[in-house]
């Protein structure tokens, strides 16, 4: 909390210099809540942060629009009945298990469901890992100069007894928001302070807007070579298939819950996912280290989600199994660091 406070008396004293620089990030309140607020006057751009609950990004308004999506009018609404929305944090599983129960170095490691600190999917699988609405972050460093305007928050798992009872890997996560030139990068840095390897299935699970188009006009881009195939309960069988879908995919009369690897990447190694509207387009950019890419885009909803993510679903164990070959895993001491990038335009 001190730390909190000498950062907001320390924005306020260069209060002139970040405006004058165009960039901004000082903590403020919506709907009497305490946030950190990132801004771009030059691009119109703004990204507001909850960093107490979830260290989520929830809205990112381009010229007054609004990219992500919520269901909610107010951020009260979210914090009294919390659901996915904005920018959730997958960790330390994203998606999906397929039993109450992971693999790890050759270890079976089984969840406890008396802490209640995970929830199980309509079949009964647990999804999504422990931090979707953590209260644990805690901010470490906030700032704006004439590149961009940042924020970075950290949680140490490995404080917290009922995380580590559930995957007792000690480690720490920092996550940094910056927002330079309309786009705002997603920085992931996690440190594993552990003797024995950390298997890494994280993710992210964005939901995201257009607006001058309805959903059925959206047209999809998808770069990817490999669709992994998923059982009647959505995790992967470990068989993989040529990528099914033609660029640009229209959306009308389609739905998208479907797992992808082999991603296509430009000269920097990023792959760049985007939907398009009449004019409005939103890219997500994912760095090397993000080798898979689910999107989820059910009917009659308008939202589309570009998941950034390190593994399939179920990843540690079908590695177990020897039915998957990429799972990543930081090593004892190690430090795994990645981005991804959103990139509205057309706004």
């Amino acid at each position: 909390m001190k730390l909190v406070l000498l950062s907001a008396a320390l924005l306020l004293s260069m209060e002139d210099n970040l405006n004058a620089a165009n960039y901004e990030a000082r903590t403020a309140t919506d709907d009497g809540i305490g946030i950190v607020l990132l801004r771009d006057q030059a691009t119109d751009t703004s990204v507001s942060v909850l960093v107490n609950m979830g260290n989520i990004a929830y809205k990112m308004l381009v010229k007054g629009k609004d990219v992500f999506w919520s269901p909610y009018s107010k951020l009260s609404e979210f914090r009294d009945k919390p659901t996915l929305l904005g920018n959730p944090f997958l960790a330390p599983w994203a998606n999906r298990l397929d039993q109450h129960a992971f693999y790890a170095n050759g270890a079976k490691y089984n969840l406890n469901p008396d802490l209640k600190n995970y929830r199980p999917d309509g079949n009964n699988q647990p999804i999504h890992g422990l931090l979707t609405y953590s209260n644990q972050w805690k901010l470490i460093g906030i700032g704006a100069d004439e590149k961009s305007a940042w924020v970075t928050s950290r949680i140490e798992f490995f404080r917290q007894p009922k995380l580590m009872a559930q995957f007792p890997f000690a480690h720490t996560i920092d996550m940094t928001y910056r927002l330079a030139n309309g786009v705002l990068e997603v920085e992931t840095e996690i440190t594993n302070l552990s003797f024995e390897a950390m298997p890494l299935v994280i993710g992210y699970h964005p939901y995201f807007r257009l607006h001058d188009a309805p959903r059925d006009d959206w047209n999809v881009t998808l770069p990817v070579k490999q669709h992994v195939v998923l059982n009647s309960k959505l995790t992967p069988t470990g068989e993989m298939k040529p990528n099914p879908y033609k660029d640009p995919h229209n959306l009308k009369g389609s739905q998208l819950d479907d797992v992808f690897t082999g991603l296509v990447r430009d000269s920097a190694g990023r792959a760049e996912f985007s939907v398009q509207g009449k004019q409005q387009k939103l890219s997500v950019l994912y760095g090397p280290k993000y080798n898979v890419a689910v999107v989820y885009a059910p009917p009659g909803r308008d939202f589309i989600c570009f998941e950034p993510m390190t593994g399939i679903t179920n990843s540690m164990n079908l590695a177990h199994e020897g039915k998957y070959k990429d799972l990543q895993s930081i090593p004892p001491g190690g430090v795994w660091k990645e981005s991804f990038w959103i990139k509205p335009s057309g706004f």
